[in-house]
């Protein structure tokens, strides 16, 4: 037994990198359908106002590097002069508040050098993870700012199918726990690796999603394909008879259908696998409740011709 659904092929990676700085931009390396690797620069935005805030914040972290030196000479020297009681504690205290001041302007200016140069970094567009560009959402020229989308892509080795189904057939379809996904528009039948109920509902659709990741080698698919998923709900009764009563000759396989008159008569069928040592599935030729002959050699010499 199967339950179908409505289902969309999407990619289980799939991100779009958006501008953390402001600036132009000013070189696009890939466009949509290119493949990125992992690392590769894919777009840059304009550095010079960015570098200028670099080297003015280097020449603060120096500026106040020389205030800490001297902070810490004076405070020595006043330390040692009151030693000699040549100054008071009361200069002493203020020798060690201005070291102090300047160690914390130090901290600072380290600080701002550091947000200086990543903010410099963010200039530079790197690609998250290997894939394919989907969408380009900027032009070479274009003024980028924080949040505005610049590249979308995915990973074409994770690829997964959403379908919605039912809240009511959730438990049938976890119990089952199989899915197979028909692709009409390629004609093709797709197994998946595993099925995953999204452990929420739609209050206002009764509705639930499930995930049904693909296999790696699911070639032809791409993200927003339309797919109907298969779920595996139950087993259907299976139609099975004693292995003796199946007679097979060459490529025919028959039993001897008893008829309401007692009548043995010929009919071929298709069987299936076997359940057991006695027993063996027919898939079609041959109806539940229909009788059929044990003894294929004995009814054949009784058998009248099949109607």
């Amino acid at each position: 037994l199967a339950t179908t659904a409505e289902a969309v092929v999407e990619a289980v990676r799939q991100s779009t990198v958006s501008a953390q700085v402001s600036g132009r931009i000013v070189d696009i390396r890939f466009d949509v359908g290119d493949r990125v690797e992992k690392g590769a620069v894919i777009l840059r935005i304009d550095e010079r106002a960015a570098s200028q805030a670099v080297a003015a914040s280097e020449a603060q972290v120096r500026e106040a590097e020389a205030a800490l030196v001297n902070a810490r000479a004076q405070f020595e020297r006043t330390r040692q002069l009151l030693a000699q009681k040549f100054v008071s504690q009361a200069a002493l205290d203020k020798a060690e508040a201005d070291y102090k001041a300047a160690e914390s302007r130090m901290k600072a200016t380290l600080a701002g050098a550091g947000a200086a140069a990543t903010e410099k970094s963010f200039t530079t567009i790197v690609a998250p993870y290997s894939g394919v560009v989907s969408a380009r959402h900027v032009q070479l020229g274009e003024m980028a700012s924080p949040g505005k989308p610049l590249l979308t892509g995915f990973d074409p080795t994770g690829l997964r199918v959403v379908a919605t189904v039912p809240s009511a057939q959730v438990p049938a379809i976890q119990a089952g726990a199989r899915a197979r996904i028909e692709v009409p528009s390629l004609a093709r039948w797709v197994d998946v690796k595993s099925v995953t109920v999204v452990p929420s509902a739609d209050p206002r659709t009764h509705t639930t999603q499930v995930r049904l990741d693909l296999p790696d080698n699911a070639k032809g698919l791409l993200p927003g394909v339309f797919a109907r998923a298969h779920f595996v709900t139950g087993r259907a009764p299976r139609l099975m008879v004693p292995r003796e009563a199946v007679l097979r000759r060459s490529e025919v396989t028959a039993v001897y259908v008893v008829g309401a008159d007692g009548a043995p008569r010929l009919r071929q069928v298709r069987t299936g696998t076997a359940a057991d040592e006695k027993s063996i599935e027919i898939l079609a030729g041959l109806k539940a409740g229909e009788k059929v002959a044990l003894d294929p050699v004995k009814a054949g010499m009784a058998a009248t011709p099949a109607s």
